[in-house]
């Protein structure tokens, strides 16, 4: 889909569509505020000097494609100024967007999202663990490239699947380094004559990670330097929309035929766990309304210590009254308390947490 083609309709997207041209040109003819995230690979400038050989003298296939080609560093900042200031354009109030760079670039990009207005709020290290050797011996191996993620703006109500991401890595919090091979194998894809179709395809273990982590089912994925469309492929994979831009046809015929082989995966399967922000909201007079626990029944802390539950859900104990989190942060004699993992209640001589009523509740309303 060509540029012109991309901006009919002041309020229409191309969505799921791979659109051909200048990823500016194409952005600025889009409608803005339009999209939920953008995951964006831009040219590393690499600078390379001369031929790679490996020990047995063979050439590595190293990037040395003319987009990945500038004249100075004023030229290289310069294009990235366009593009982020077209990309921001793009997003909603509430956007975000990825950007993924060597230790070429990245620095560079980091100063000029700042510039632009986006507010940082991670950088993460993709420790590669299968890196290319370093030939010749020079330098450390250079096992890893940084991802950089923002908001639109300071304050942005961005999307975070904190707890998604928490079940990703068997249930502790996710850190900001990632261990993931880079493409190889099946995945890495070939062209007519055999050769890489992209020298620098991404790994869809990273953006299945980065779009369960930021984006929810139906949000619109751009990617301005779409490539062989690993960001289309894992969007369309898990629930949702992208558009991809690239300017070099080769690209664009593998990227179709990609994505043209992908099946969305079924409804249920698209459910993450919920943050606890996310999940409704219930008051603890609720459980007493509907009788899940009695006016006059006590309840127990961890240490043993009972407070008695009245008509209107406040509690009271020997020196205490208040609410189920004022009286558990007065007995332990802390600034806070949470309540609902504080609380017990006896059924049938056992100790049950209180939360479990509330969780009885959150499934009837999801229900």
């Amino acid at each position: 889909m060509a540029v012109k083609d991309a901006a009919k309709g002041a309020n229409m997207l191309p969505l799921d569509q791979i659109l051909d041209g200048d990823c500016i040109e194409v952005m600025n003819a889009l409608p803005a505020a339009s999209v939920d995230l953008i995951f964006a690979d831009p040219p590393y400038n690499l600078q390379l000097r001369g031929d790679l050989h490996r020990p047995d003298n063979s050439k590595v296939d190293a990037v040395d494609d003319a987009w990945d080609q500038f004249d100075s560093f004023k030229a290289y900042d310069q294009f990235t100024k366009q593009w982020l200031a077209a990309a921001r354009r793009l997003l909603k109030p509430n956007g975000a967007i990825w950007v993924i760079g060597s230790y070429h670039n990245i620095f560079r990009v980091g100063t000029a999202l700042q510039d632009q207005g986006f507010w940082l709020l991670n950088d993460v290290v993709w420790r590669k663990s299968n890196p290319m050797p370093n030939f010749r011996g020079k330098r450390l191996t250079n096992a890893h490239e940084t991802m950089i993620w923002a908001s639109k703006s300071e304050g942005a109500k961005y999307t975070f699947n904190y707890e998604a991401l928490k079940e990703l890595n068997e249930g502790v919090q996710m850190r900001s380094d990632w261990v993931l091979p880079i493409c190889s194998g099946h995945e890495r894809l070939k062209d007519e004559n055999g050769d890489k179709a992209h020298p620098t395809q991404k790994p869809e273990s990273l953006l299945h990670r980065v779009l369960v982590g930021t984006t929810n089912p139906g949000d619109v994925v751009l990617d301005p330097f779409f490539g062989t469309g690993t960001t289309g492929a894992v969007a369309k994979l898990l629930g949702r929309h992208y558009i991809g831009i690239e300017r070099e046809e080769s690209y664009r015929k593998v990227a179709a035929k990609r994505l043209g082989q992908v099946r969305p995966l079924e409804s249920a399967a698209l459910e993450t766990t919920l943050s606890k922000r996310a999940q409704p909201r219930v008051a603890f007079g609720t459980l007493v309304e509907r009788g899940l626990l009695r006016p006059g029944e006590a309840l127990v802390n961890p240490r043993g210590q009972a407070a008695k539950l009245r008509v209107d859900g406040s509690l009271v104990s020997a020196e205490h009254r208040g609410s189920i989190h004022q009286v558990g942060a007065a007995l332990e004699g802390a600034p806070s308390c949470n309540g609902w993992t504080y609380w017990q209640f006896k059924r049938d001589g056992k100790l049950i947490p209180i939360d479990i009523l509330r969780q009885q509740i959150r499934a009837e309303m999801h229900d």
